[in-house]
């Protein structure tokens, strides 16, 4: 069992925390209590410092200044293994498992039971059986961990941290892969975790997580400590001031749209399933967009929203069938060159793996998907490309140290716009934007929703999928719903509500939801 705080001491307290990269400081006189039993959100913006302080006390970082205590004494990490043996676990937004290890060997990975020299596999499989059982899930733990989907491995990194028994929990953005259900799951799985008195270090930018689990809130802005209160006293608007240092005129600042002629017109659109299911993914889909606007495609899990778009802009080849026009001439979608050609750019849901070359800088990753411009006769332009990218970058307030960093030294934040930065670079007549702010902060997002607007106002027409439903209502013109690919109901900006958009997207196709014209 976890030894218990019987004193009232914090279970860890950080005092005068100060971190810096090269002459930078990036955290500079931070403090950060946590108690026993609590859930205590670490709140701020992109590059705010809560990863570099949560690194610091998980002995990734052990150059700093300023103290630690667990239980009242003072410590100080020497290493990864010195913190996990003091009881800190760190779940990671990149999971840290490894895909061709079975589920029991990446749970107790580095720490493996045996007797003697041989390892005792049964033992291992028995203890992470009942870990998963723990946390509601019954899967095979001899399969290899790289066969689930991305929300059962975040259970599976969960169950390390609890191998552990650790005492203290870090969960950094843990539900950004996960569905609903499975989202429900881990908060129960942090209730029961609160009984057994751990403390919880939660990270996220979804504020109705924020509500929904936090006992109290601690806010950073630019490595600095701003301020700790309880959640029922922190308002949203007061905690975003504190995150973003002013006032936002409102969250979602989207202009009046004019639409325009029709861009786009889709019928009968289907994409196969890419697994070799017998059912597509996207089945007969018809629709139309105008330039200046946008169009709002939301639907659950496995609706074929996501499918969709990437379909359309032929990431599948020419597995898909359908009419596509596009101002005013027939397209084929048969691969991402022919949907950059036709003016269409595709900003993933998924920045790290199918977003950006995080090995690369800045500049190249900005102007790789218009790379012909720069080098005209096959031969590369390296000043015109910097230039460029510089401008792009301008465009949508890039906040890097320089240009020829690799975007993997960025933010998250910063990330995303370097992606939207290359589309743009594209000059597309059609943005297809899939989760343009999922992990992002207040702050950029909002700068995103100001680009949007701009981009709308020169004409551009967008395509809009976000799982976040206040965003999706404040910032499309008309919302298209889907389930199980079909279109099961469309609604202006006037109709749209979070109960009729869920009613659709479970499928309920209510003939008066389906009213939903196409006009203003």
């Amino acid at each position: 069992m976890i030894p218990q705080n019987t004193n009232n001491k914090p279970l860890l307290l950080m005092s005068g925390i100060g971190k810096r990269f090269t002459s930078t400081p990036v955290l500079d006189d931070v403090q950060f209590e946590l108690r026993a039993g609590e859930v205590h959100i670490l709140a701020g913006e992109n590059g705010a410092g809560k990863s570099t302080l949560m690194k610091i006390l998980a002995g990734v970082y052990t150059a700093y200044t300023g103290q630690i205590e667990l239980d009242g004494t003072p410590v100080r990490f020497k290493s990864i293994h010195d913190a996990a043996s003091a009881g800190i676990a760190i779940i990671h937004q990149e999971l840290s498992l490894v895909p061709t290890m079975t589920v029991d060997e990446n749970i107790f990975l580095g720490r493996e039971l045996s007797k003697g020299p041989w390892l005792t596999k049964k033992q291992m499989q028995q203890k992470a059986k009942a870990l998963l059982a723990g946390v509601g899930l019954e899967i095979a733990v001899s399969k290899k961990v790289g066969n689930y989907s991305l929300g059962i491995q975040q259970m599976v990194e969960i169950c390390k941290a609890l191998a552990f028994e650790s005492k203290i929990i870090v969960m950094d953005e843990p539900t950004s892969a996960l569905t609903d259900v499975e989202v429900q799951r881990l908060f129960a799985i942090i209730d029961k975790l609160k009984k057994e008195r751990r403390g919880i270090v939660y990270i996220t930018h979804k504020m109705e997580e924020i509500y929904r689990i936090a006992d109290r809130i601690t806010v950073l802005r630019d490595g600095r400590y701003i301020g700790t209160a309880p959640a029922a006293q922190l308002g949203q608007s007061e905690l975003i001031k504190w995150m973003v240092g002013r006032e936002l005129s409102s969250q979602f600042p989207r202009h009046q749209a004019n639409p325009r002629q029709t861009v786009l017109k889709v019928q009968d659109f289907s994409v196969p399933d890419q697994a070799g299911k017998p059912f597509p993914v996207v089945d007969k889909v018809s629709f139309e967009l105008r330039a200046g606007e946008i169009l709002g495609v939301a639907g659950l899990g496995g609706s074929g929203n996501s499918e969709l778009l990437n379909g359309l802009f032929g990431a599948y080849g020419s597995g898909v069938s359908g009419n596509v026009t596009l101002q005013d001439n027939a397209y084929y979608p048969t691969g991402p060159a022919e949907g950059i050609k036709a003016g269409l750019a595709l900003l993933t849901n998924d920045r790290k793996a199918t977003g950006l070359i995080l090995g690369m800088n800045i500049v190249e990753n900005t102007t790789l998907a218009a790379l012909k411009k720069y080098a005209p006769f096959g031969w590369l332009r390296p000043a015109q490309e910097f230039e460029s990218a510089r401008k792009m970058g301008q465009s949508v307030h890039l906040k890097a140290a320089s240009l020829t960093m690799p975007v993997d030294a960025l933010s998250g934040g910063n990330q995303q716009k370097v992606a939207i930065a290359k589309w743009v670079d594209t000059n597309p007549a059609i943005l297809l934007l899939d989760e343009p702010t999922r992990g992002v902060d207040v702050g950029a997002k909002h700068e995103i929703y100001e680009l949007m607007n701009q981009w709308t106002a020169q004409g551009l027409a967008i395509m809009l999928i976000s799982s976040e439903m206040p965003e999706l209502l404040a910032m499309s013109d008309r919302i298209i719903v889907m389930h199980r690919g079909k279109i099961t109901a469309e609604f202006t900006a006037e109709e749209a509500t979070q109960e009729k958009i869920l009613r659709a997207a479970m499928g309920n196709t209510d003939k008066t939801d389906k009213q939903g014209s196409s006009h203003h």
